[in-house]
């Protein structure tokens, strides 16, 4: 990953407007305000989006006093991966969709180092809920252990030419896969629609996985890590591509198969756990305490639809060498504050954040203005929303949080402690490998003023009600 500098991050912020001018529909971010050369600071509110704003110079400020946030830099945590959205069937149809300037405009937006900067990527082994059709890479109407059906052909109409373009906007790019259901044929219901995996079938499935990862590194698309299974506790009853998978199942597949299958392929694709949500912490734990299971494991994907995310500290303080990633969660487009929620989703990256994950992954990069193309039950939005007839763009406010977070934050930051109890205000804090520090402020209550402590020295923040402030210095 680049190492952008403080420099680079001001030039993002002052040039994403004309690289989107096609659409016209982004308010201009602001010059850089004329603040100390050593700190700046970034706001989205109810007026503005991402606009620079003035603060006054770091002050001496030898002791703290209430309503101030201590940041300690002497004390670092998980490194960050990135942040990112997933390229489903869905997402990367309507890519495929649009005319070509709108869409490079686009990709440059969420991933161009003028745009977000997302660096993360979730692909689908097959189909998910979001995808025009169910499908596998094996969709034989009879048993095909030797996988003698086995296809990406699939993929090839417009998923892989996407995601070859998206990884020319940002060439450190790293994408992981998750399948939704393994082949019909491998499971109890004979479908992809819900049903339980049959352990006869593992070793076949692992050659699965193999086959796919070796198909898409021949396209040009290396996938980094996968997971056995999206949401491994739940078929959805169902209503969409789903499977479940027992936990001693999991266990099973990855020591005796998986992992075995990847290394003889020759193969470093990293292996995550679980897929699914807080709540399954205790099985996470199980089945890291097994030495065969944990050599293969690189760490654990988390959701957050269930449970609290205090769950991933809990294990990572007993397996202090496996990461934490957050690989799934994001807007409704039914809501009534879907582009204007930034508040709430800052608020919940920063408690992913100090909870020790490694990256942050939204649901759909893109859906139309009904949720669409979905074959499943939920009424999931996109980072943003592609009007399916006048092709307009409107971002979502989980888009306006991501901001805040992925255009300061380098990959290999570290997060740093911060303390201070402040009634509706979430705080996280990093150092950047560049040796630059970023912290970020979540208001979701009324306006206030907050005072941020830094190596003896304070500033004082005016934080409106619903925003978010980045706050970065050297």
């Amino acid at each position: 990953m680049k190492k952008s500098s403080r420099r680079r991050f001001l030039q993002q912020a002052t040039t994403l407007a004309a690289s989107l001018a096609f659409a016209r529909q982004l308010p201009a971010w602001a010059q850089t305000p004329a603040s100390s050369s050593h700190l700046n600071g970034w706001l989205t509110s109810a007026a503005d989006r991402l606009k620079p704003f003035k603060l006054q110079p770091w002050q001496e400020a030898p002791t703290s006093a209430a309503g101030t946030i201590e940041i300690d830099a002497s004390q670092r945590f998980q490194s960050i991966l990135g942040f990112g959205g997933a390229f489903t069937d869905a997402s990367c149809y309507l890519f495929s969709r649009m005319d070509p300037e709108p869409r490079r405009q686009l990709l440059r937006d969420l991933m161009g180092p003028q745009g977000l900067g997302l660096s993360v990527g979730r692909t689908c082994i097959g189909s998910s809920d979001y995808s025009r059709t169910p499908y596998s890479f094996d969709d034989s109407a009879t048993p095909d252990p030797e996988l003698k059906s086995f296809s990406i052909e699939h993929d090839r109409a417009y998923i892989l030419p996407m995601l070859r373009e998206a990884i020319q906007v940002n060439p450190e790019l790293f994408l992981f896969s998750a399948p939704w259901s393994p082949p019909g044929w491998m499971k109890s219901n004979g479908s992809l629609l819900g049903g339980a995996m049959r352990k006869h079938y593992m070793a076949s499935y692992a050659e699965y996985f193999v086959k796919f990862l070796q198909g898409y590194k021949a396209e040009g698309v290396p996938i980094s890590a996968v997971t056995a299974q999206n949401e491994v506790d739940t078929d959805q009853d169902g209503r969409m591509p789903a499977a479940l998978w027992g936990q001693e199942y999991e266990l099973g597949f990855v020591k005796e198969f998986l992992g075995p299958a990847f290394r003889k392929a020759g193969l470093d694709t990293k292996i995550w756990l679980l897929d699914h949500n807080y709540n399954l912490w205790g099985r996470v734990m199980d089945q890291l305490s097994d030495p065969e299971v944990a050599q293969y494991v690189d760490g654990v994907a988390w959701h957050g639809y269930v449970g609290t995310p205090d769950a991933m500290t809990r294990v990572q303080n007993a397996f202090p060498d496996k990461g934490a990633y957050w690989t799934e969660g994001g807007p409704d487009y039914t809501e009534a504050t879907y582009a204007t929620d930034w508040a709430k989703w800052s608020g919940t990256f920063a408690g992913i954040l100090k909870n020790r994950a490694r990256c942050i992954v939204s649901w759909n990069l893109v859906l139309d203005e009904k949720g669409m193309p979905n074959i499943g039950p939920f009424n999931c939005g996109g980072v943003v929303t592609l009007d399916s007839k006048t092709q307009q763009i409107t971002r979502s406010g989980q888009y306006w949080a991501f901001a805040h977070y992925s255009k300061a934050v380098q990959r290999g930051a570290r997060v740093i402690a911060t303390k201070g109890s402040i009634a509706g205000i979430e705080h996280v804090a990093f150092a950047n490998p560049g040796g630059d520090y970023v912290v970020v402020l979540t208001n979701q209550g009324e306006e206030r003023d907050v005072a941020c402590r830094f190596d003896g020295k304070s500033v004082q923040v005016k934080l409106p009600r619903n925003s978010v402030a980045t706050l970065q210095w050297t």
